[in-house]
C-alpha cells in the first residue's frame, strides 16, 4: 500500500508557512461536568501536530465527538474540553473555532487552532461535495490521522483529500498501515489469528477471509461455541448460534484444505450461572452438561493454544477467549495474553475488550503494535479496502511541487 507521508512532506519542506489541515480522532470520553475522562486519543494526536509545527506550519485540527445532530449545536457535542487539553499537551494556546467551514478565522505559522465538532457540518457524514470543496480552501496539506475513522467516508475523511493540493497520511495511520502490511500483506509464518466475540454473526466475514490467510484461526467466546456445536460436542445453555454451524463448519472445512486448523476446546471452564461469584468448574470438552454455561477455555487448551502461539511469527488478535473480567474465568485469556507477550513473533491488537485485556495484564509494551480503530480494524481483517486508504493511494499519485 503506497501512500505519502506527512513526514515525508515535512522532511521535504512543503510544510513551511503552510496552512496544514488535521483530521485527528479526539472523540474522548466526558463525565458529567463535561471532563475528559480518559485522554488517550488527545495524547495520541500530539505527534501529528507536534510534526506540523515543526515544520513551521500554521496548525488547524478537527475531530468529531460523540454523534450530534447536524446542524444542531449543543454543549456537550463541543470539543472545548479537548482544546483544554492539547492547550496543556502542546504548551501553547489551541483556540476553538466555532462556524469554520467558510474560513474567516486568523492562523499565522507557529499557532494551532482547533476546529469544532466536524459532525456538526451539514454534510459531512455524507461526505457532501461541496462541503469538502469548501474544506479543502482552508489548508494547503490535508493529514488524516485517524484511523478509527478510515473506514467512513465522510467530508473531513475522505472528501477534503480529493480536492487539497496534498494529502497525506499522519505518524498514527502511517503506523497503522505499515502494521497492517507487516501483519496480512506479508507476515512471517506462521500466521496465527485470534477472533473472539459473542456471535458468529458479527464477525463471519472475517473469519471467512481470514480462512484463506491464517495457519491458524484460534476461535474463542460464543464463537467457538458455535465452532464446538459445529463439531458434535455439547454446550449446555452456552451463548451461540447454531443456525450458524453450517457457516462454522466451512470455515473448518477451507482450513483444512489448506493444511492450516481451527483448534477447537478439548477442555473448558463452567459455571451454573453468569456471575463473578459462580463457581468455576473445568470439563473435558465433551462432558458439558445441560445446565452448564462455558465461560472459558480449560487449562490444557490454554496450554496447547498458548505453545502454538509462542512459536508463531505473526498474530493478529482481535477479542478475549473467555469472560476475563470475572477472575475465575480470566485464565484463559491471561495464559494466551501472556504467551503473545512473551513469543518473538509480531502481534497486532484490536477491539475494546481486547485492549482492556492487554490492560488488565501490563502487557501494553510487548504487544508489537496496539490498533487505535475497533471498526476500522475489523474491516482491515475482513480484506476490505478501506476509503481513506483508497482515496490516499490515489492521492500519493499526485507529484509534489
Amino acid at each position: 500500500m503506497q501512500i505519502l507521508t506527512f513526514e515525508e512532506v515535512c522532511k521535504r519542506g512543503f510544510a513551511q508557512d503552510k496552512r496544514v489541515f488535521i483530521r485527528a480522532d479526539l472523540n474522548v470520553p466526558l463525565n458529567d461536568r463535561g471532563e475528559i475522562t480518559e485522554d488517550t486519543r488527545v495524547r495520541a494526536s500530539v505527534p501529528a501536530i507536534q510534526m506540523a509545527l515543526n515544520a513551521g506550519a500554521a496548525v488547524m485540527v478537527t475531530s468529531h465527538l460523540g454523534r450530534p445532530t447536524e446542524g444542531e449545536f449543543k454543549p456537550e457535542d463541543s470539543l472545548a474540553p479537548v482544546a483544554k487539553r492539547l492547550s496543556e499537551l502542546l504548551g501553547r494556546p489551541v483556540t476553538l473555532v466555532q462556524n469554520w467551514v467558510d474560513g474567516g478565522f486568523e492562523l499565522r505559522p507557529g499557532e494551532v487552532v482547533l476546529l469544532e465538532n466536524c459532525r456538526l457540518n451539514k454534510g459531512e457524514k455524507k461526505n457532501d461535495d461541496a462541503l469538502a470543496q469548501k474544506m479543502a480552501k482552508l489548508c494547503d496539506i490535508f493529514v488524516h490521522d485517524a484511523f478509527g475513522t478510515a473506514h467512513r467516508a465522510e467530508a473531513t475523511t475522505h472528501g477534503i483529500a480529493k480536492y487539497a493540493a496534498i494529502a497525506c497520511a499522519g505518524p498514527l495511520l502511517a503506523a497503522e498501515i505499515d502494521a497492517v502490511n507487516r501483519a496480512l500483506a506479508d507476515p512471517a509464518r506462521p500466521l496465527l489469528a485470534i477472533v473472539a466475540g459473542s456471535k458468529v454473526s458479527t464477525k463471519l466475514t472475517i473469519l471467512q477471509s481470514l480462512a484463506d490467510k491464517v495457519d491458524g484461526l484460534i476461535v474463542g467466546g460464543g464463537i467457538a461455541n458455535t465452532f464446538m456445536l459445529a463439531c458434535g460436542l455439547p454446550i449446555g445453555k452456552s451463548l451461540a448460534e447454531p443456525d450458524l454451524q453450517g457457516a462454522a463448519r466451512l470455515v473448518m472445512d477451507k482450513m483444512k484444505a489448506r493444511g492450516a486448523e481451527v483448534p477447537i476446546p478439548e477442555d473448558v471452564v463452567v459455571a451454573k450461572r453468569f456471575s463473578a461469584t459462580a463457581e468455576a468448574t473445568v470439563k473435558d470438552a465433551k462432558d458439558v452438561a445441560a445446565d452448564d454455561l462455558i465461560l472459558d477455555i480449560g487449562p490444557k487448551t490454554a496450554a496447547k493454544l498458548a505453545a502454538k502461539l509462542k512459536a508463531a511469527g505473526t498474530i493478529v488478535w482481535n477479542g478475549p477467549v473467555g469472560v476475563f473480567e470475572f477472575d475465575a474465568f480470566a485464565n484463559g485469556t491471561k495464559t494466551l495474553a501472556t504467551a503473545i507477550a512473551e513469543g518473538a513473533g509480531f502481534s497486532i491488537a484490536g477491539g475494546g475488550d481486547t485492549l482492556a485485556a492487554i490492560a488488565k495484564y501490563g502487557i501494553t509494551d510487548k504487544i508489537g503494535y496496539i490498533s487505535t480503530g475497533g471498526g476500522a480494524f475489523l474491516e482491515v481483517l475482513e480484506g476490505k479496502t478501506l476509503p481513506a486508504f483508497e482515496i490516499l493511494q490515489q492521492r500519493s499519485r499526485t507529484p509534489l511541487s
